[in-house]
Protein backbone atom coordinates (compact mmCIF):
# COMPACT_ATOMS: atom_id res chain seq x y z
CA UNK A 1 0.00 0.00 0.00
CA UNK A 2 1.24 3.13 -1.08
CA UNK A 3 1.40 6.16 1.84
CA UNK A 4 -0.87 8.31 -0.31
CA UNK A 5 -2.94 5.50 -0.47
CA UNK A 6 -2.84 5.14 3.62
CA UNK A 7 -2.89 8.79 4.75
CA UNK A 8 -6.11 8.60 2.29
CA UNK A 9 -7.90 5.82 4.43
CA UNK A 10 -6.49 7.37 7.75
CA UNK A 11 -8.23 10.87 6.51
CA UNK A 12 -11.44 9.62 5.70
CA UNK A 13 -11.86 6.89 8.50
CA UNK A 14 -11.10 10.60 11.15
CA UNK A 15 -13.13 12.47 9.23
CA UNK A 16 -16.08 9.51 9.29
CA UNK A 17 -15.89 9.77 12.95
CA UNK A 18 -15.88 13.64 13.23
CA UNK A 19 -18.89 13.78 10.80
CA UNK A 20 -20.92 11.03 13.11
CA UNK A 21 -19.91 12.25 16.57
CA UNK A 22 -21.07 15.89 15.47
CA UNK A 23 -24.40 15.07 13.80
CA UNK A 24 -25.51 12.03 15.72
CA UNK A 25 -23.09 10.72 19.14
CA UNK A 26 -22.71 14.22 19.98
CA UNK A 27 -26.43 14.79 20.68
CA UNK A 28 -26.88 11.86 22.34
CA UNK A 29 -24.31 12.27 24.83
CA UNK A 30 -24.75 14.34 28.36
CA UNK A 31 -22.79 17.40 28.62
CA UNK A 32 -20.88 16.35 31.59
CA UNK A 33 -19.44 12.71 29.61
CA UNK A 34 -16.64 12.72 27.89
CA UNK A 35 -15.71 11.57 24.44
CA UNK A 36 -14.80 8.16 24.00
CA UNK A 37 -11.54 8.10 23.33
CA UNK A 38 -11.64 6.68 19.78
CA UNK A 39 -13.65 9.75 19.08
CA UNK A 40 -11.65 12.03 20.98
CA UNK A 41 -8.30 10.75 19.00
CA UNK A 42 -9.82 11.10 15.79
CA UNK A 43 -11.45 14.47 16.24
CA UNK A 44 -7.95 15.60 17.45
CA UNK A 45 -5.85 14.52 14.44
CA UNK A 46 -8.62 15.03 11.64
CA UNK A 47 -6.97 18.49 11.03
CA UNK A 48 -3.97 17.71 11.22
CA UNK A 49 -3.95 14.77 8.62
CA UNK A 50 -5.92 16.80 6.21
CA UNK A 51 -3.39 19.44 6.16
CA UNK A 52 -1.02 17.01 5.85
CA UNK A 53 -3.14 15.42 2.80
CA UNK A 54 -3.55 18.69 1.10
CA UNK A 55 -0.16 19.94 1.16
CA UNK A 56 1.74 16.98 -0.10
CA UNK A 57 -1.07 15.90 -2.50
CA UNK A 58 -1.16 19.47 -4.58
CA UNK A 59 1.64 21.45 -2.96
CA UNK A 60 5.05 19.83 -2.30
CA UNK A 61 5.82 15.90 -0.77
CA UNK A 62 9.44 15.22 0.56
CA UNK A 63 11.47 11.95 -1.06
CA UNK A 64 14.71 10.36 -0.02
CA UNK A 65 17.10 10.01 -2.43
CA UNK A 66 17.99 6.38 -2.28
CA UNK A 67 20.57 5.59 -5.03
CA UNK A 68 23.58 7.09 -6.63
CA UNK A 69 22.11 7.34 -9.90
CA UNK A 70 21.81 11.34 -9.74
CA UNK A 71 25.00 11.85 -8.71
CA UNK A 72 26.84 14.57 -8.48
CA UNK A 73 23.16 16.45 -8.67
CA UNK A 74 21.80 14.50 -6.06
CA UNK A 75 23.82 12.26 -3.46
CA UNK A 76 22.75 9.54 -1.25
CA UNK A 77 20.75 9.95 1.63
CA UNK A 78 19.35 13.81 0.47
CA UNK A 79 16.16 14.77 1.25
CA UNK A 80 14.48 16.69 -1.50
CA UNK A 81 11.22 18.49 -1.91
CA UNK A 82 9.01 17.91 -4.97
CA UNK A 83 6.39 20.53 -6.45
CA UNK A 84 3.43 18.64 -7.14
CA UNK A 85 1.62 21.48 -9.19
CA UNK A 86 4.33 22.26 -11.91
CA UNK A 87 3.43 20.21 -13.87
CA UNK A 88 -0.53 20.28 -13.35
CA UNK A 89 -2.93 19.48 -10.69
CA UNK A 90 -3.47 15.84 -10.30
CA UNK A 91 -6.25 13.68 -7.84
CA UNK A 92 -4.33 12.05 -4.96
CA UNK A 93 -3.86 8.28 -5.26
CA UNK A 94 -4.82 8.19 -8.80
CA UNK A 95 -3.08 10.92 -10.12
CA UNK A 96 -5.29 11.81 -12.23
CA UNK A 97 -4.50 15.24 -14.04
CA UNK A 98 -7.27 17.80 -13.59
CA UNK A 99 -5.53 20.78 -14.65
CA UNK A 100 -2.89 21.65 -17.13
CA UNK A 101 -0.47 23.98 -15.96
CA UNK A 102 3.01 23.37 -17.06
CA UNK A 103 4.50 20.88 -19.22
CA UNK A 104 8.11 18.73 -18.25
CA UNK A 105 10.90 20.69 -20.22
CA UNK A 106 14.33 19.30 -21.20
CA UNK A 107 16.76 19.41 -18.52
CA UNK A 108 14.21 18.95 -15.40
CA UNK A 109 14.66 16.67 -12.72
CA UNK A 110 11.57 15.04 -11.99
CA UNK A 111 9.85 12.45 -9.59
CA UNK A 112 8.10 9.98 -11.53
CA UNK A 113 6.52 6.52 -10.57
CA UNK A 114 8.52 3.63 -11.85
CA UNK A 115 6.68 2.12 -15.32
CA UNK A 116 7.64 -1.67 -14.49
CA UNK A 117 6.36 -0.77 -10.98
CA UNK A 118 4.30 1.80 -10.43
CA UNK A 119 4.67 1.52 -6.44
CA UNK A 120 8.03 2.77 -6.65
CA UNK A 121 9.33 6.48 -7.27
CA UNK A 122 12.56 7.04 -9.81
CA UNK A 123 14.01 10.73 -9.97
CA UNK A 124 15.84 11.19 -13.32
CA UNK A 125 16.23 14.15 -15.47
CA UNK A 126 14.44 14.54 -18.84
CA UNK A 127 16.40 14.75 -21.33
CA UNK A 128 13.57 14.07 -24.29
CA UNK A 129 9.85 15.60 -24.75
CA UNK A 130 7.51 13.93 -27.08
CA UNK A 131 8.75 13.93 -30.67
CA UNK A 132 12.50 14.12 -29.64
CA UNK A 133 14.86 11.85 -31.16
CA UNK A 134 17.17 11.31 -28.66
CA UNK A 135 20.78 9.57 -29.34
CA UNK A 136 23.01 8.81 -27.13
CA UNK A 137 26.07 7.75 -28.78
CA UNK A 138 29.67 6.96 -27.47
CA UNK A 139 28.93 8.65 -24.20
CA UNK A 140 27.41 12.07 -25.87
CA UNK A 141 23.65 12.68 -25.85
CA UNK A 142 21.97 14.61 -28.87
CA UNK A 143 18.80 15.96 -29.09
CA UNK A 144 17.30 16.25 -32.70
CA UNK A 145 20.14 15.90 -34.60
CA UNK A 146 22.54 18.28 -31.90
CA UNK A 147 24.96 17.51 -29.93
CA UNK A 148 24.41 19.04 -26.38
CA UNK A 149 27.15 21.29 -25.28
CA UNK A 150 29.78 19.21 -22.88
CA UNK A 151 33.10 21.21 -21.37
CA UNK A 152 34.97 19.29 -18.74
CA UNK A 153 34.90 20.30 -14.92
CA UNK A 154 37.43 17.89 -13.46
CA UNK A 155 37.21 14.94 -11.76
CA UNK A 156 34.48 13.61 -8.98
CA UNK A 157 35.84 11.25 -5.71
CA UNK A 158 33.45 9.05 -4.83
CA UNK A 159 33.89 8.77 -0.76
CA UNK A 160 32.45 5.36 -0.37
CA UNK A 161 35.13 3.60 -3.08
CA UNK A 162 38.06 5.57 -3.36
CA UNK A 163 37.25 6.06 -7.05
CA UNK A 164 37.17 9.03 -9.49
CA UNK A 165 35.23 9.59 -12.37
CA UNK A 166 35.46 12.44 -15.37
CA UNK A 167 33.00 15.24 -14.37
CA UNK A 168 31.79 17.16 -17.39
CA UNK A 169 29.36 19.92 -16.99
CA UNK A 170 26.19 19.52 -19.48
CA UNK A 171 23.39 21.80 -21.16
CA UNK A 172 19.99 20.03 -21.43
CA UNK A 173 17.40 22.83 -22.04
CA UNK A 174 17.65 25.71 -20.02
CA UNK A 175 19.59 23.72 -17.01
CA UNK A 176 23.50 23.48 -17.20
CA UNK A 177 24.28 20.60 -14.84
CA UNK A 178 27.13 18.51 -13.78
CA UNK A 179 27.38 14.74 -15.05
CA UNK A 180 29.88 11.64 -14.27
CA UNK A 181 31.60 9.41 -16.82
CA UNK A 182 33.27 6.15 -16.24
CA UNK A 183 35.92 6.18 -18.87
CA UNK A 184 36.36 2.11 -18.63
CA UNK A 185 32.76 1.61 -18.87
CA UNK A 186 31.78 0.42 -22.13
CA UNK A 187 29.47 3.06 -24.54
CA UNK A 188 26.89 0.08 -25.43
CA UNK A 189 24.11 -0.03 -23.34
CA UNK A 190 23.71 -3.28 -21.33
CA UNK A 191 20.40 -5.47 -20.23
CA UNK A 192 17.73 -3.73 -22.31
CA UNK A 193 14.77 -4.45 -21.32
CA UNK A 194 11.24 -5.15 -23.35
CA UNK A 195 9.38 -2.16 -23.03
CA UNK A 196 6.09 0.14 -24.74
CA UNK A 197 6.84 1.28 -28.16
CA UNK A 198 10.69 -0.58 -28.22
CA UNK A 199 10.30 -0.10 -31.84
CA UNK A 200 11.29 3.36 -31.40
CA UNK A 201 14.47 2.59 -30.13
CA UNK A 202 17.52 1.25 -31.80
CA UNK A 203 20.46 -0.64 -30.53
CA UNK A 204 24.24 -0.94 -31.53
CA UNK A 205 27.49 -1.28 -30.22
CA UNK A 206 28.18 2.16 -29.66
CA UNK A 207 25.13 3.80 -27.90
CA UNK A 208 21.37 3.96 -28.78
CA UNK A 209 18.70 6.43 -30.74
CA UNK A 210 15.21 6.96 -29.47
CA UNK A 211 12.28 8.33 -30.99
CA UNK A 212 10.13 9.65 -27.90
CA UNK A 213 6.44 8.71 -28.38
CA UNK A 214 3.33 11.36 -27.76
CA UNK A 215 2.25 11.42 -24.43
CA UNK A 216 5.68 10.03 -22.59
CA UNK A 217 9.67 11.47 -21.66
CA UNK A 218 12.49 10.12 -22.09
CA UNK A 219 14.39 10.41 -18.63
CA UNK A 220 18.43 9.51 -17.68
CA UNK A 221 20.42 10.13 -14.58
CA UNK A 222 22.77 12.44 -14.00
CA UNK A 223 25.65 9.28 -13.43
CA UNK A 224 25.69 7.95 -16.96
CA UNK A 225 27.25 4.81 -16.18
CA UNK A 226 26.05 3.63 -13.13
CA UNK A 227 21.90 4.82 -13.98
CA UNK A 228 19.14 2.43 -14.82
CA UNK A 229 17.04 4.86 -17.27
CA UNK A 230 15.43 5.01 -19.79
CA UNK A 231 18.02 3.95 -21.99
CA UNK A 232 16.95 0.50 -20.21
CA UNK A 233 13.17 0.23 -19.35
CA UNK A 234 11.94 2.84 -21.39
CA UNK A 235 9.97 6.18 -21.85
CA UNK A 236 8.29 7.43 -18.73
CA UNK A 237 4.35 7.95 -19.45
CA UNK A 238 3.09 11.21 -18.21
CA UNK A 239 0.02 9.36 -16.42
CA UNK A 240 3.20 8.38 -14.28
CA UNK A 241 4.39 11.92 -13.23
CA UNK A 242 4.55 12.75 -9.57
CA UNK A 243 6.40 16.36 -9.87
CA UNK A 244 9.39 18.35 -10.38
CA UNK A 245 12.60 18.18 -7.63
CA UNK A 246 13.63 21.74 -7.01
CA UNK A 247 15.23 21.77 -3.36
CA UNK A 248 17.49 19.85 -1.01
CA UNK A 249 16.51 20.29 2.68
CA UNK A 250 18.65 17.51 4.63
CA UNK A 251 21.61 14.90 4.29
CA UNK A 252 22.40 13.25 7.86
CA UNK A 253 25.52 12.28 6.68
CA UNK A 254 26.45 16.29 4.73
CA UNK A 255 24.31 18.44 7.22
CA UNK A 256 25.80 21.04 5.15
CA UNK A 257 23.78 20.18 1.61
CA UNK A 258 20.92 22.76 1.70
CA UNK A 259 19.38 24.70 -0.72
CA UNK A 260 18.02 24.49 -4.77
CA UNK A 261 19.76 22.65 -7.53
CA UNK A 262 19.20 22.38 -11.21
Amino acid sequence: MSFALFLFILLAVTGLVWLVDKYFLRTKRQKEARQPWWVEYSISFFPVILAVFLLRSFLVEPFKIPSGSMIPTLLVGDFILVNKFAYGIRLPVINEKVIEIGTPQRGDVMVFRFPEDPSLDYIKRIVGVPGDKVSYVNKRLSINGVELPLKADGEYLHKERMTYSRRYLERTGDHEHAILVEDDAPASIPFVKQFPFRENCTYNSEGLSCTVPPGHYFLMGDNRDNSSDSRVWGFVPDANIVGKAFFIWFNFSEPSRFGSFQ
